[in-house]
């Protein structure tokens, strides 16, 4: 099996300097690289410029020995900017690790996740934590997901309140048909864009 194991990390060059980071483990225990959490968070219970850098890797995607992956973390997925360029660079399935409590993401989480999948024509499995931190009041909702390239669910919704194990067979020929239908790569525009690149 393919490891997207999440982890609070140091920079090796740079004491002091902390990173959200996923490292991908390939299926043989080969450790493939890492991607670093590039949108950071400072809202209420989420004051998270007061511990992590921006990633500073850009959007890699990883050859495995399943599919080609790539890694969107936590608050990333409101930004459909680099789940775009995960699909420009060869993403087949982007994991999302989250833990998001309750309130107005809990809606977006039917919405977004899906949405990348659609727009770029990869898999997405996303990952959610439940339950409540023990110094605070924050519900974790859980419903973690896979869906395929056509934003539609595999299989039920995992569970809001307890820990599980979700487990989906992908159809990796998907990616190619939805590619093939929707050409949303080879009809893009880049010249037409330059709004989206301004500060």
């Amino acid at each position: 099996m393919v490891i997207v194991a999440p982890m609070y990390e140091e920079d090796e060059k740079a004491s002091g300097i902390y990173y959200n980071t996923s490292a991908i483990i390939d299926a043989d225990g080969q450790y493939l690289g890492k991607y670093r959490k590039t949108h950071i968070p400072h809202v209420q219970g989420f004051w998270e410029k007061f511990y992590f850098r921006p990633g500073n890797l850009g959007y890699p995607v990883f050859e495995t020995d399943i599919a080609k992956f790539g890694v969107y973390i936590c608050y990333d997925r409101h930004f459909p900017e680099g789940a775009r360029a995960l699909g420009l660079n060869g993403a087949e399935i982007v994991l999302i690790p989250s833990a998001t409590s309750r309130g107005l993401s809990e809606y977006l989480w039917h919405i977004e996740q899906r949405s990348h999948a659609v727009a770029n024509g990869y898999f997405v499995g996303t990952i959610n934590r439940v339950g409540i931190e023990p110094l605070g009041d924050d519900d974790f909702y859980g419903q973690s997901y896979f869906c395929d390239p056509r934003g539609q669910y595999l299989g039920e919704i995992g569970d809001a309140h307890e820990e599980e194990l979700i487990v989906r067979d992908l159809d990796m020929d998907i990616v190619k048909q939805v590619r093939d239908t929707w050409q949303f790569y080879r009809d893009r525009r880049p010249d037409a864009y330059e709004d989206l690149v301004r500060p």
